[in-house]
C-alpha cells in the first residue's frame, strides 16, 4: 500500500458452522425481516468493504437458496466441522491480492454493527492484528494485516485465532468499543438472549 492511500479491506463472514449444539442451521434462524445470516451480510455490506466473502459449510445448499448472497463471494468450506480455522483457510484463496486488511466477522453475532467495524479499522493504525476491547472482554470482529494471512492459513481448530492473539501478546492493538461483547448463537438459549437484546419477540 502506497503512503496516504486508503487500504483495500476485505470482509470475511464466517458462516460455515454445522450448528451441532442447536440442532438446525443457525444461519437460517429468523431475525428481523429475514434470517440471522441475512442480517450479518447486510451489516457487512453497510461496511462498504472493497471485497466481501462469506463461507458456508453446514446446510450450504439451503443457505444459498434462502439467504440473499448477491454481490458476495461465497466460499464452500469442505472441512467446516474442524472449526472456524478451516473455514478461514478455505476463504484465503479467494482474498484479493490487493487486500491490505482482512476483517473477520462472525455470522452469528448480530449485535456487531458497521460502527464497530469502522471503529476497529480507525483504531488499528498499521498493526498486523487489531481486536475489539469491549467493556467486559475482548471480542470480534478482528482485523488482520496482509502480513498475517499466511499465519491465518496455518491455524487449526475452533479457537485458532484466539491462540494467535495470545501468541502475539502486546503486539495486538485493542480498540476500545463501548458496551459488552455482543452475544453469538450456539444454543437455543443464546438465540433467545440475542432476540431479547434486539428487542425482538421470542
Amino acid at each position: 500500500m502506497s503512503p496516504g492511500a486508503e487500504p483495500f479491506v476485505c470482509g470475511l463472514v464466517l458462516a460455515a458452522g454445522g450448528s451441532s449444539r442447536l440442532g438446525r442451521p443457525k444461519q437460517l434462524l429468523a431475525f428481523g425481516p429475514a434470517t440471522l445470516l441475512d442480517h450479518t451480510v447486510r451489516t457487512a455490506r453497510a461496511c462498504r468493504f472493497d471485497q466481501l466473502i462469506v463461507t458456508v459449510g453446514g446446510g450450504a445448499d439451503e443457505i444459498r437458496s434462502r439467504v440473499d448472497l448477491s454481490g458476495v463471494e461465497v466460499v464452500q468450506s469442505p472441512r467446516y466441522a474442524e472449526g472456524c480455522s478451516s473455514s478461514i483457510a478455505a476463504a484465503l484463496g479467494a482474498v484479493s491480492p490487493q487486500a491490505d486488511v482482512l476483517v473477520l466477522l462472525l455470522g452469528d453475532q448480530p449485535g456487531v454493527g458497521p460502527a464497530t467495524v469502522a471503529a476497529l479499522l480507525a483504531g488499528r493504525g498499521d498493526a498486523d492484528l487489531a481486536i475489539c476491547a469491549y467493556d467486559d472482554a475482548p471480542g470480534h470482529p478482528f482485523a488482520f494485516g496482509r502480513a498475517l494471512l499466511g499465519e491465518l492459513g496455518a491455524l487449526r481448530g475452533d479457537k485458532g485465532v484466539w491462540k494467535l492473539v495470545a501468541r502475539m501478546g502486546q503486539a495486538v492493538v485493542r480498540v476500545p468499543v463501548p458496551g459488552p461483547v455482543p452475544l453469538d448463537v450456539d444454543t437455543w438459549e443464546d438465540y433467545e438472549r440475542v432476540l431479547a437484546a434486539a428487542g425482538a419477540p421470542t
